[in-house]
């Protein structure tokens, strides 16, 4: 579904992802861990049209349709090829409600029926959300914006999903929620890319899993093999 060749990322002078290559095959779940300022969220950014200085070469095939190099495509043509993206700091407008941010997540589409079952759909998935339909999004707790987040990237009815550090900043057992759903969303059909810092709950869940340190692909491998990894216990798992 994506396959990213040599996708080198500039910020200024600074050279944020240097010359990796990576796959997405369509129906996994693909992660991307390392620490801060590893390049794992510059490289989702470049997928969303979200950095401007990039080179290399950005492949996406959609269900039906041909290969297209994202590489200078604005981040709207991204959304109506069906890449989604629900963005570190999650980065929902707090004086809007949470219905209306949710409907905003559909704002390239003009079909008011689907619109509305999938906003249901996305409430079967985070009951909560549908309890606080009418509140202002600055005023849920961290872990349901996160929830109104990966949710608003919902409504836009991708088949790429991209999810940049779900679980930051949330208790262990908010955590864990978050990643439930991301395993029913990629059980709905949905292709996920995961960024993350938290490696073993995404190794967890993962089909297939990069290690990026410096802007570079250090390791690869099975996400149920790298959890086995001396290497990535001891750098990421403690040991």
């Amino acid at each position: 579904m994506l396959k990213i060749e040599d996708l080198n990322v500039y910020y200024g002078a600074i050279h944020a992802v240097k010359g990796i290559s990576l796959s997405i095959p369509r129906g996994s779940i693909v992660t991307l861990i390392g620490a801060n300022g590893a390049g794992k969220s510059s490289t989702i950014r470049a997928v969303a049209g979200l950095v401007r200085n990039v080179k290399g070469k950005i492949v996406y095939t959609p269900p039906e349709g041909e290969p297209v190099n994202l590489v200078g495509k604005a981040p709207e043509e991204m959304v109506k090829l069906g890449i989604a993206m629900s963005p570190e700091g999650r980065r929902i407008l707090p004086h809007l409600t949470v219905e209306e941010n949710l409907q905003l997540g559909a704002f390239i589409r003009n079909d008011r029926d689907g619109v509305e079952r999938d906003r249901d759909h996305v409430y079967e998935l985070f009951p909560r959300l549908k309890e606080r339909s009418w509140q202002k999004g600055g005023t849920l707790s961290g872990g349901e914006q996160q929830m109104l987040a990966v949710g608003r990237a919902l409504m836009s009815q991708p088949h790429l999903v991209m999810l940049d550090e779900p679980s930051l900043g949330l208790a262990p057992l908010l955590v864990k929620e978050v990643f439930d759903i991301i395993g029913e969303i990629n059980a709905l059909g949905k292709t996920v890319l995961l960024v993350e810092q938290n490696a073993f709950a995404a190794l967890k869940i993962a089909s297939y899993a990069y290690i990026l340190e410096v802007g570079s692909i250090v390791l690869e491998g099975r996400g149920e093999d790298l959890l086995k990894d001396s290497r990535v216990k001891e750098a990421y798992l403690g040991g």
